[in-house]
């Protein structure tokens, strides 16, 4: 039989054909065909043969083609055909789809939809017919019935489209059916049905059957609702993401949290992949990306960012076009973010209401955690945008060339914190991707070699953690390194010191690094520039710090344990050590030949030579011994010649030119540190070896250095006691002018000698064992020392400035200067000031740079324990002798001690909050020196928060002593700087502590109860007072009070009202009400209305995000319901404190120019609140009655003053205009007269402006919420400028007729000039 429809199918007419097929049986034609397919032979010719013998012209026909259609259909998708029988079939049914009436295809379609619905398809093979049953439906311009009604066949396929989005979708399915989309021609609407379906399938699927579906997903999306596909995927993610981490069960989400963490990455890392592949092809996609994301952001930086939507921009950087606008959008992001931190952290309002988030700096470095799961593709985006936090935010350069840097511990500034981040990035991706570390390596060394004249101390600390990170790992890139020495000798001496420190654990491993650093050093040792050859100086005493020569010491018998940054890579550990003494004994020979070089490199090396003592003990003998050598050169070494030192040897003239060469001070301050070190540590275990071994000669040798500079020191002690200042030639009568050669000469003598005098004292106390005898020496040196310093002093104040004292540093080490201070706390005398003095320098020198001058004064813990035992002593004399006491004793020039004790301590506790912030909890311990056994039991019981509050009883005590006194003998200074100490320690309490409110509640007590005229104490007292409340709560209440007083102090701009006192706050007086306290709580109210204004960009935020959808819009009305109404509260009482001030008589200058500016602030809030009700409006239909009142009390109790307030200003300026006119004085005066009104004038149209505006806004908002918001407002004054002519005419005859008689008028002006001058004042 099939043999029969082939050969009628070949004839040229299909009317035999027809009639055969027309006498058949319906099943007969059925089985034949499945039969012939399942043997899969002439399938596909029988059935062309059936199609063309069935055509649609006829009834018949028409059926049998429908029938057969369905059977192969069935035949399809039952499985039983081979693959390439069932593509054939599938082919020829899609090129006959387009010949079917309309009606059928509708037939055929719906059984399709059925199948999906009713999951009964197979194994969807031949759901490739869909689309072009569809295609071919739409294609029909028919009309077809449909329910009641006709559609056309395009609008009938819209309809089986919506049908089948909305039936259920069997998971294996998914993926085909939506990729069957693509082939049909759509339009924006079906698109959207058909990826809200597909989307809506994630939750339910297999996690690796999602990026296949993804794909399929965006290439739908060239279509159309590239954004709903893209929010769609970044929001299931996130979710997935944030189940993944809180790893909860019994969700949904179940099946894909169960999921392994990797499996997850793998899958983000492929979708991200699709994503990126896809924006290539279509930048549209990535434009709707960044609008999406950017969007998200416009209340709060952290709405739409997450982990993976991260990740995916981070990969779309590696597409050229969107580079710069992708990272400068993670940039903005990451710094908005961390500003919202800093609002937060600084307000208790805003904390109540804004609950805590991620930061966007966390997701980040998420990012770089989960992309250990081979996301290459992010690896180079997080490098350029660690790079670009790092150069955007690091520290900048301030004038005087020095950079503002302080520690990160405390660093609060956003900038700081972003700087921090890209570092973190670098070195976390760094520790991750082997692929990008030489490019990390190289930029980072680029930059240090590059930026010379710009701050990098960033950039070398990340490259000292990558060294530390990976040693043996950077050998690869070692010639990175190399490359970077050859610049040494050009760059300056503190980067050459960090970039050195910094890649030193790398010279432990490669030789070939340290020959080549070897080599560029000795180069700069004789380079022309001073600079290079400090350099060379510095590297050398840092290799001889670090490669230890056998038989040193081990670090723990040293004074100090090795810093974190000198790393041990020591890989052979005897071979080492011997090879290491000859390279440090052939650096020592280098050393030597700096000793004849300019003073400033000696002074290095002499600064240098301890520390390389105290790392590497037996380099101890060739040490020792230069320095002997050297100071022998200056040296008198018969015993009864006075003085005993040879300081014109240290003095070098050339011509005119007078200069320093010899710093002998610095070498004997070297001397003396060295020996001691040596007397404490390698004497000792010598003389333990010696009772083992008696090996005496060798020893004798040895110490034969030691026992010849003991006695040389002590012969220039001894001498320089009996010597008097004309053995110096330094009496009162020499010269000190710095203009002339012997005046020069003489000053750096008198220095010289006093820095000998100081570095005596220093060893005389080490060795004194405190008998009487050496103190009495030590006192003697001291009188040297200060007759001296006064000569200088004197001839300095004669001169120009006291630089004398303030340039040079003392040369007292910390630790002798703590022991000083408590073995001298007991006499009151000029030499315990000095000592004093000495450790305040330490601890300024401390703030600034962050380490000391001295031994051990890069050392954190030996700082840390000698600040801990000053700090003890201080307290203890400030606490045991208060100022009053010893004032009264006898006055003394400068401060007394009482006073330099406060101001020590007011500097260590905040240079120990700067610097040592892990460390409080110990110093504070320190401080207590009360009982001390059990203290460990107990200890672990008292909080920082406890400690602290104890502290500041102590110096509250003291505030209120001071206060309690007569008006007249209030101490200002001390006043002003126990106000600081305050505020510092008060830093240290946890603001939810009874303790912190009872330290508010003090500090309001005193603002109460006490009245000073003084502007300085005023001013700290009402900042402490501020920075405490705005922990505790919002500070509008106070502001109001306050504005209340200083409406009472200073009058109303109406001299005919009287206005009541209201004396909330003693400390707001006649004299302090303006400008200080204004100005104050002008700022304090800025704050207020900046906190606000931040609250209301984030409910738009949240309002706009949620627009899209009626229902959560009016949710989130719901919940921003306390937010709103802790924003009209707050701008309330704002209300009444401006109402307050817009009526106070304001002396002009800063007061009223910042009132105005801040007015403006005031109403741009304002209109900010009206402007996002508006938004609201369209949702909830209606406005609260608390904002009802909000604008009601603008109305009547703001807007009205402002323009008085406007008119009583400007009436201040004509009238000062008018005097300075009327006077005619020099026309100088006149035009800083005009210059500074038009300057002060120049915030009033901006106020009017702002308040223009916020009326505008009402009215739109009135016809809104149709409520008349505007039956409140009383209409503003006229403000138009016109000229009026004939007013004009009379001002120009009026000055016309003043220069005429301005001879005549002048003996009028001398009478009137004393009056004049007392009305301007006022």
């Amino acid at each position: 039989m099939d043999q029969k429809i082939l050969s009628l199918a070949a004839e040229k007419t299909a009317d035999k054909l027809q009639e055969f097929l027309q006498s058949l049986k319906e099943d007969d034609l059925t089985n034949l065909l499945q039969n012939q397919a399942v043997k899969g032979k002439v399938a596909g010719a029988l059935l062309r043969a059936i199609f063309k013998g069935s055509p649609c012209s006829e009834e018949d026909g028409t059926l049998r083609r429908h029938k057969i259609y369905t059977y192969c259909i069935q035949l399809v998708e039952s499985g039983d055909l081979q693959k390439e029988t069932a593509s054939e079939i599938v082919g020829l049914l899609m090129l006959e789809a387009h010949h079917f009436p309309a009606p059928l295809l509708v037939e055929l379609a719906n059984e399709f939809i059925s199948a999906v619905r009713d999951s009964s398809l197979v194994n969807g093979k031949s759901l490739e017919l869909l689309p072009i049953i569809l295609t071919a439906l739409a294609t029909k311009k028919e009309n077809l019935a449909y329910g009641k009604g006709v559609l056309s066949g395009e609008e009938y396929k819209k309809q089986l489209i919506n049908t089948l989005c909305s039936g259920r979708w069997d998971q294996q399915y998914v993926i085909q059916l939506t990729s069957m989309f693509k082939d049909v021609p759509l339009s924006a609407e079906e698109v959207e049905f058909v990826v809200e379906k597909a989307l809506s399938m994630f939750s339910k699927m297999n996690l690796q059957e999602i990026p296949p579906l993804v794909y399929q997903l965006l290439v739908l999306s060239s279509k159309g609702s590239r954004k709903s596909v893209l929010e769609g995927i970044t929001a299931f993610f996130n979710a997935v993401d944030k189940q993944h981490s809180e790893d909860q069960s019994g969700d949904e989400l179940l099946d894909v949290v169960t999921v392994p963490s990797g499996e997850l990455r793998h899958v983000e890392g492929t979708i991200i992949l699709h994503i990126v592949f896809a924006i290539k092809l279509d930048y549209e996609l990535g434009r709707e990306l960044l609008k999406h994301l950017k969007a998200g952001q416009q209340g709060d930086s952290n709405n739409n960012l997450s982990p993976f939507s991260i990740a995916l921009l981070l990969s779309v950087t590696r597409i050229q076009r969107f580079q710069e606008q992708v990272l400068d959008f993670l940039k903005t992001s990451v710094v908005k973010s961390f500003k919202d931190l800093q609002l937060l952290q600084g307000s208790k309002f805003l904390q109540n209401l804004v609950p805590h988030r991620a930061y966007v700096s966390t997701m980040i470095l998420e990012v770089v955690k989960n992309s250990v799961h081979s996301w290459d593709h992010v690896t180079q985006g997080l490098v350029e945008l660690g790079f670009l936090l790092m150069d955007s935010y690091g520290p900048k350069k301030v004038l005087d060339g020095k950079a503002i840097e302080t520690s990160p511990n405390l660093s609060r500034m956003p900038n700081q914190h972003a700087c921090k981040l890209g570092a973190n990035i670098l070195l976390e991706t760094f520790k991750i991707h082997e692929m990008v570390r030489q490019e990390i390596l190289e930029q980072v060394l680029n930059r240090v070699v590059t930026r010379a004249s710009s701050p990098i101390s960033h950039f070398l600390d990340l490259l000292s953690n990558i060294v530390m990170y990976a040693p043996l790992v950077l050998q690869s890139c070692s010639s990175k390194v190399t490359e970077a020495f050859d610049y040494l000798s050009f760059l300056p001496l503190q980067t050459v010191q960090k970039l050195l420190k910094a890649v030193q654990p790398l010279l432990k491993v490669s030789m070939s690094m340290r020959d080549s650093l070897i080599l560029v050093l000795r180069k700069a040792m004789f380079a022309n520039q001073l600079d290079a050859r400090k350099s060379a100086v510095a590297g050398f005493l840092l290799l001889l710090k670090n490669f230890k020569v056998l038989g040193s010491l081990s670090s723990s018998q040293c004074s100090q344990p090795l810093s974190v940054s000198q790393v041990h890579v020591d890989v052979h550990g005897h071979y080492n050590s011997v090879a290491n003494e000859t390279f440090c004994l052939e650096i020592m020979d280098s050393l030597r030949r700096c000793l004849s070089q300019q003073a400033d490199v000696r002074l290095m090396l002499y600064e240098g030579f301890y520390d390389v003592l105290r790392r590497n003990s037996q380099l101890a003998n060739s040490v020792m011994q230069t320095l002997l050598s050297q100071l022998k050169q200056f040296y008198e070494p018969k015993p009864d010649l006075l003085p005993p030192l040879k300081l014109e040897a240290c003095i070098l003239a050339q011509g005119d030119k007078i200069s320093l060469q010899e710093p002998l001070d610095y070498l004997l301050c070297c001397i003396q540190h060295c020996l001691a070190w040596y007397k404490n540590t390698v004497i000792p275990l010598q003389q333990g070896k010696e009772e083992e071994e008696e090996e005496e000669e060798e020893e004798e040798e040895e110490e034969a250095f030691y026992q010849d500079l003991d006695d040389i020191l002590a012969s220039i002690t001894n001498r320089m006691i009996k010597s008097e200042l004309e053995d110096f030639e330094l009496d009162k009568s020499a010269d000190f002018s710095q203009s002339t050669s012997i005046g020069i000469k003489n000053s750096i003598c008198a220095f010289l000698v006093m820095g000998v005098c100081e570095v005596l004292i220093e060893y005389n106390f080490s060795i004194s064992n405190f008998s009487k005898n050496t103190f009495e020496d030590i006192l003697s040196l001291f009188m040297c020392y200060k007759k001296l310093s006064d000569i200088l002093n004197e001839k300095a104040g004669k001169g120009k400035t006291k630089m004398a004292n303030k340039t040079n540093d003392s040369f007292l080490s910390m630790k002798c200067v703590s022991s000083l201070l408590t073995a001298l706390f007991r006499s009151n005398n000029e030499f315990m000031r000095y000592a004093v003095n000495v450790a305040l320098q330490k601890v300024q020198q401390l703030k600034e740079t962050g380490h000391m001058s001295g031994p051990d004064g890069q050392n954190r813990d030996k700082v840390f324990q000698n600040l801990c035992d000053i700090t003890r002593v201080l307290l203890w004399r400030y606490t045991s002798i208060p100022t009053s006491v010893e004032e009264s004793g006898k006055k003394e020039k400068g401060k007394s001690i009482s006073l330099l004790c406060l101001e020590g301590l007011q500097k260590v506790f905040s240079a120990v909050q700067q610097f040592f912030q892990p460390k409080i909890q110990q110093f504070l311990r320190a401080l207590d020196v009360t009982d001390k056994e059990g203290e460990e039991r107990e200890d672990a019981d008292v909080s920082v928060t406890q400690r602290t509050a104890f502290q500041i009883r102590q110096f509250q005590r003291s505030l209120l002593n001071l206060l309690s006194g007569q008006e007249e003998d209030f101490n200002s200074k001390e006043a002003v700087l126990l106000v600081t100490v305050l505020t510092s320690l008060s830093k240290l309490l946890d603001p939810s502590s009874p303790q912190f409110l009872q330290m508010l509640s003090w500090t309001l007590k005193i603002c109460k109860e006490n009245s000073r005229e003084d502007a300085l104490f005023c001013k700290s007292l009402m900042n402490l007072l501020f920075s405490l409340h705005v922990l505790y709560k919002s500070p509008v209440t106070l502001l109001r009070d306050l504005s209340q007083d200083i409406h009472g102090h200073l009058g109303d701009i109406d001299q005919d009202i009287e206005v009541e006192k209201t004396n909330h706050f003693a400390i707001v007086n006649l004299r302090m009400a303006a400008p200080t306290v204004c100005l104050l709580v002008l700022s304090q109210a800025e704050k207020v209305l900046e906190e606000v204004d931040w609250l209301i960009t984030k409910l738009k935020g949240q309002v706009s995000q949620d627009a899209l959808s009626e229902e959560a819009s009016s949710q989130a009305v719901l919940s921003n319901h306390p937010v709103e109404k802790a924003i009209i509260m707050q701008l309330g009482t704002l209300l009444t404190f401006f109402h307050e001030l817009v009526q106070t008589a304001l002396p002009s200058g800063s007061c009223v120019d910042t009132l105005l500016k801040d007015l403006c602030k005031m109403y741009t809030t304002l209109t900010a609140l009206v402007r996002y009700y508006l938004q609201v409006c369209r949702s909830s239909g209606g406005i609260p009655k608390n904002m009802e009142k909000l604008v009601k009390l603008s109305g009547s109790h703001l807007t009205p003053l402002c323009y008085s307030f406007i008119s009583y200003v400007q009436n201040k300026k004509s009238k000062s205009l008018n005097y300075t006119g009327e006077k005619k004085e020099k026309t100088a005066a006149v035009a800083t007269a005009m210059a500074r009104v038009l300057r002060e004038t120049k915030p009033i149209p901006n106020l009017i402006f702002a308040i223009e505006q916020y009326e505008k806004f009402l009215i739109h908002l009135s016809k809104k919420s149709k409520v008349n918001l505007m039956q409140h407002m009383k209409l503003s004054t006229s403000r138009d400028f016109k000229i009026k002519g004939n007013i004009l005419d009379m001002v120009l005859r009026d000055e016309g007729e003043d220069e005429n008689e301005e001879g005549t008028a002048s003996e009028h002006g001398e009478q009137n000039k004393e009056p004049a001058k007392k009305r301007r004042k006022k």
